[in-house]
């Protein structure tokens, strides 16, 4: 493989890290992220600080349920909140796409560096993660801001808020936040790493659509890019067409249902 050919897929990947960087991708690499990040996934889950969380998203709840006069902020309750730990295969799919599909400088780094097993717990930002479903729109917002304040003046925690609105219709809200663990290195040693957290927020609609839609994103992302001929909003027979304007009519759907809310809220008042 030659300097200036990118890898095309994970198995190329793979043999670049190898021939290039010395890196084997095999099952003692795979198994110590699995132990690694069950671990992790375990302190945090029994952590005061993870309960902490939990009894300020019931607050939050408490608080909507007021000021919105009777509707519910969450889908179910907070205790119900899962933490997810990112497989390893999507790992490793989220290192090719930033190492090569996304690195227009390829063969350097990416300008951030390269993200290989040695750093990949610290520079991968959803390896820990949760998702937490609202009923309606404007649970989106709220719940972020109250997060966000508990993280930053109750922990002293700096987050990163970020709202998606892609062409394809996606649509999602992520806050981040670094937390520190004792972990297990390759090399059967502990140290000290500051990992990412991830909690998504979405709402009752976009997470039904998402689990419809996930596979086809995931496959999209690890396309090479071509220079189709029709764009994708011309071809109403392409996968694209469908899933796409799925996307964009659910959020439609969702901005309607909060004005006739708050209509009906005025005419009460």
């Amino acid at each position: 493989m030659s300097n200036s050919r990118k890898p095309e897929n994970i198995i190329e990947y793979k043999k670049w890290l190898k021939e290039k960087h010395n890196i084997l991708i095999d099952k003692r690499l795979s198994t110590h992220y699995e132990t690694v990040t069950t671990l992790v996934k375990n302190d945090l889950g029994s952590s005061d600080f993870w309960l902490q969380l939990i009894n300020n998203l019931k607050e939050s709840h408490d608080e909507y349920l007021i000021k919105s006069n009777g509707y519910l902020l969450f889908l179910e309750s907070a205790e119900s909140i899962n933490i997810l730990i990112k497989p390893f295969d999507s790992l490793l799919d989220k290192s090719f796409r930033k190492n090569i599909l996304n690195n227009k400088d390829f063969d350097n780094p990416p300008s951030s560096g390269w993200i290989f097993p040695t750093n990949w717990l610290t520079r991968i930002n959803d390896i820990i993660r949760t998702t937490i479903v609202v009923k309606y729109l404007d649970g989106v917002e709220f719940t972020l801001e109250k997060l966000k304040s508990f993280l930053e003046q109750n922990c002293n925690k700096k987050c990163k808020i970020d709202l998606e609105a892609r062409e394809e219709g996606y649509y999602a809200a992520h806050i981040n936040f670094k937390h520190m663990f004792e972990v297990l290195s390759i090399d059967f040693d502990t140290e000290f790493v500051e990992m990412s957290i991830e909690i998504q927020i979405t709402t009752q609609l976009q997470e039904l659509i998402k689990r419809f839609l996930h596979k086809y994103y995931e496959k999209k992302r690890l396309r090479k890019k071509t220079n189709e001929k029709t764009k994708w909003q011309w071809n109403y027979r392409s996968n694209e067409f469908a899933t796409n304007y799925m996307g964009h009519i659910l959020h439609y759907i969702e901005g309607m249902i909060m004005d006739i809310r708050e209509r009906i809220k005025e005419e009460e008042i």
